[in-house]
């Protein structure tokens, strides 16, 4: 049961509604300088394609430098249902200029609401939805992805370099495989920091997604 999801069943109108939204949301967030460059998510001509193209040049070319990588893949769990709606608003705020009517709206989108879950005949009970945003609408992906901005400016303090889609997050260091120890304490004690940015905005790192792996060629 834990490989499965559950999706918000949204009225037509709410996604119409959340639509227009996004077409005036969009291109502002994409145009403000905090918005990372290095996130491929919800934006035209990006794609997943685009975050593979960028972490595997990164790969290729300290293999043409006779440099290994050390590439980290952090997962975060259950990322969407968690979001805390006073951060991101707040978020919204400081970093991208959403205020006034914009930010009253988006702040009465994501509360009071209720949810339950039906399989087959049998439903649970009604419970409200405190944090999150709602899995399925048209509007959620691109609102954690504003969530998660300031994670890619604490990486590059590191000197590490980075690639994002939503709630993955790739970390890439080249190394000379004779003197690795700096790259690796570099690269450590980054991963460190992002684990604990996520714990201080309410979220989790998943342990059993996260992977580190070592690429680079033989010679």
């Amino acid at each position: 049961m834990s490989s499965y999801r559950p999706i918000s069943n949204l009225t037509t109108i709410s996604k119409l509604i959340e639509r227009l939204v996004l077409e005036r949301l969009r291109p502002h967030l994409l145009s403000s300088p905090n918005f990372s460059r290095l996130q491929s998510a919800y934006r035209r001509v990006h794609s997943t394609e685009t975050a593979l193209l960028h972490v595997m040049n990164s790969v290729y070319a300290a293999a043409d430098a006779k440099k290994i990588t050390a590439l980290v893949g952090l997962d975060i769990s259950a990322a969407f249902d968690i979001l805390d709606h006073d951060v991101l608003a707040s978020r919204l705020d400081s970093q991208s200029g959403v205020v006034g009517a914009a930010s009253g709206w988006i702040r009465s989108y994501l509360r009071g609401r209720q949810q339950f879950v039906r399989l087959g005949r049998h439903s649970s009970s009604m419970t409200q939805c405190d944090g999150g945003v709602t899995q399925g609408s048209v509007l959620g992906p691109l609102l954690f992805t504003a969530y998660v901005l300031a994670v890619g400016e604490l990486i590059e303090s590191y000197d590490v370099s980075c690639h994002q889609f939503t709630d993955d997050t790739q970390l890439l260091v080249s190394m000379d495989s004779t003197n690795d120890t700096p790259a690796i304490d570099r690269l450590a004690h980054c991963s460190a920091a992002v684990r604990l940015r996520f714990l201080q905005n309410g979220l989790q790192l998943n342990a059993d997604k996260s992977e580190v792996v070592l690429l680079g060629t033989s010679a």
